[in-house]
């Protein structure tokens, strides 16, 4: 392992079977997140359609996390003791139920519950694919690896939610939850039939049991710092992302025939600039990489916040000074999390890992819709700078505690070259 300031590439290139899992999970990952994702465009629609109010929508984002977050918890304990391709299929197969309940949900509670549901199975995938990331691709190929991955989430956007937005507006909102479906079914069996067994971390024996290895998990200093940094990533985005759409329409006045243009846009980004900075990630400090995307994010954060009515290229410029600032901290942040857990430990520590930063997603989420105001279904939202400021603050913190990370991966690269001379 090693993190020094520039290494050459073109001795870690990537085989035809490591590209196929790379495109395969981000094919995943692509419905995962579209799932989550598509419940921001869908915001407005959804609070007009059912006469939600912001509190209301807030609950049935966090919903979604609050149940990933607890699900997480209580499998990561076990997670390293199945082959990896089973667990993934298993909770793949359980949040294609959720997302179908999703779309034949007919009030609030209702959606409440299969938010739970899908939030249940669907919020545990993303730490087992980064299992299966960690088992599969040492640390110099990691960043881009990591980076390819996360395209899934930009192509959510250029893709998943400007065909969803349009297909909502001719067939209700379910819509887009019934072409998820039809899509994750068709992935569900290339897992099945090509991803072979991930199982080598099975090799490792170990005598505790599943509590006791979350316990053991837990109590790692340096794994707690890398959950506390994690944690505090999710708390920014959490926080202002579900009032995405509601913010461009009732505020921006962006028309609703415009909101796919922006996201699509925003996505194209997204697609752009991941592989650049997990290529830079990989041959560069990652924390420098992070420190630099987080001013950068502060920057645009509070200048889009306090904004009224302007024109849309200006819009479409801020959105894209966004998703820079956060794919070129997520990519970075990621990596370096990914590199502090034990061969051992990788799948109860992605688990838990994840478990927090959707639990400290939902709360962001509940917190942000208890602050925003909103008089009427056509009003603008109020108070939303007060959350650009708290992000902020946040973006802050999360800079102390990824140094932190960078400092023990690096006092642990020196531990390993003095045992190997």
């Amino acid at each position: 392992m090693t993190l020094s300031n520039e290494k050459p590439l073109n001795s870690f290139k990537l085989s035809a079977y490591e590209i196929f899992v790379v495109v395969l999970l981000a094919l995943t990952q692509f419905t995962v997140v579209l799932d989550f994702m598509v419940m921001s465009p869908l915001g407005d629609m959804l609070m007009k359609s059912m006469g939600l109010s912001t509190t209301q929508f807030g609950l049935s984002v966090s919903a979604y996390a609050f149940s990933a977050g607890i699900s997480g918890l209580l499998t990561a304990g076990f997670a390293d003791r199945f082959d990896r391709k089973k667990l993934l299929l298993f909770f793949y197969v359980g949040f294609i139920g959720g997302t179908l309940f999703c779309g034949l949900a007919e009030s609030y509670p209702q959606l409440l519950a299969a938010r739970i549901v899908t939030g249940l199975f669907g919020g545990v995938i993303g730490s087992i694919s980064m299992a299966i990331v960690t088992d599969l691709f040492i640390i110099e190929k990691r960043g881009r690896v990591i980076g390819y991955l996360q395209m899934g989430f930009g192509a959510s956007q250029v893709l998943g939610i400007p065909i969803s937005l349009y297909i909502a507006n001719y067939w209700g909102w379910a819509s887009p939850f019934f072409m998820i479906v039809a899509l994750a079914i068709g992935i569900c069996l290339f897992i099945h039939l090509k991803l072979k067994p991930v199982k080598e971390h099975l090799k490792i024996k170990s005598e505790r049991n599943a509590f006791a290895h979350l316990w053991h998990t837990l109590s790692q200093k340096k794994y707690r710092i890398g959950f506390l940094a994690t944690s505090f990533l999710s708390l920014g985005g959490f926080m202002m992302m579900p009032w995405g759409s509601a913010f461009a329409i009732n505020n921006l006045h962006v028309s609703s025939q415009q909101l796919p243009i922006l996201y699509m846009v925003s996505g194209i980004t997204a697609l752009m600039i991941m592989p650049i900075i997990g290529k830079l990630s990989d041959r560069y400090d990652k924390f420098t990489i992070f420190t630099i995307a987080s001013i950068l994010l502060s920057i645009v954060v509070l200048i889009y916040t306090n904004l009224g009515p302007v024109a849309f290229w200006i819009v479409i410029v801020m959105n894209l000074g966004f998703m820079v600032g956060i794919m070129s901290r997520m990519v970075p942040a990621v990596a370096m999390s990914s590199a502090l857990p034990e061969k051992q430990d990788r799948g109860a520590f992605m688990g838990i890992n994840a478990s927090l930063q959707q639990i400290a997603g939902g709360l962001a989420a509940a917190f942000g819709g208890m602050v925003i105001v909103q008089k009427d279904k056509f009003s603008p939202l109020e108070h939303y700078d007060t959350l650009g400021y708290i992000i902020v603050f946040l973006s802050i913190i999360s800079v102390f505690l990824l140094l932190r990370v960078s400092k023990l991966l690096k006092k642990s690269s020196l531990i390993e070259k003095d045992e190997q001379s």
